[in-house]
């Protein structure tokens, strides 16, 4: 497939790449300031050092913009092309895309020795990315449950009450933290991924991230 000639197609759209990146810059400074603020530090003896006042600050900023981000990834999918579409989510509803999942996790196990080229979404991540849009909503309610019992009987507590019923301030707390680290085991898997199809597919898997455009192998219909 790699000497077979290849077609330039524009696959993810502006939306989708602007939701990647700012999901990529907004969970990198949560994790960062997430750690500082599971674990307090002072940087001075000061009684009016507020560095941990703005590493809380940073986290929050960081929170709404990466919530923004994955609700506008949301109406994407309803509004978008083929490519962005909810319906691509879910291989595995389908005949064909089960058929699709399988020869990719042949792949997977070193069973076949071609990759099956994927123009959009490779099925079998599309199922991950289920999950860790699972994982997301989970961090976010989770998140601003913590943030909102500063005001106990406030619109964003009673709007989260189920949340509240649901978790213990202690178990908040823990599923925010290990839903961290199920996100961190993915980035390690999803940057692999990216890399190996990009090698193996000689579609520009990478940098379509940034362009928008790969290379495939048959034309746009």
């Amino acid at each position: 497939m790699p000497h077979q000639a290849k077609f330039k197609r524009y696959i993810w759209e502006l939306p989708v790449r602007w939701c990647h990146w700012v999901n990529v810059l907004s969970i990198t400074l949560l994790a960062v300031t997430g750690f500082f603020i599971g674990t307090p530090v002072s940087f001075g003896n000061s009684a009016s050092d507020f560095t941990m006042g703005w590493i809380r600050f940073v986290h929050f900023t960081a929170a709404y913009a990466f919530t923004v981000s994955l609700v506008s990834r949301v109406i994407w999918s309803l509004v978008g092309n083929k490519y962005a579409g909810w319906r691509e989510f879910f291989p595995f509803a389908t005949a064909a895309g089960r058929e699709k999942m399988i020869k990719m996790l042949r792949y997977y196990m070193f069973v076949d020795k071609e990759v099956p080229e994927t123009v959009g979404h490779n099925p079998l991540a599309t199922t991950a990315y289920t999950a860790l849009f699972a994982i997301y909503v989970l961090m976010i309610l989770t998140g601003f449950s913590l943030y909102a019992e500063h005001a106990p009987g406030g619109s964003m507590h009673k709007m989260l009450g189920p949340v509240y019923s649901l978790f213990s301030n202690q178990g908040m707390r823990l599923a925010h933290h290990a839903s961290m680290w199920f996100v961190f085991g993915f980035i390690i898997n999803h940057i692999y991924s990216a890399w190996l199809m990009d090698i193996k597919e000689h579609g520009s898997e990478i940098s379509s991230m940034f362009s928008g455009y790969k290379f495939t192998v048959k034309k746009e219909k």
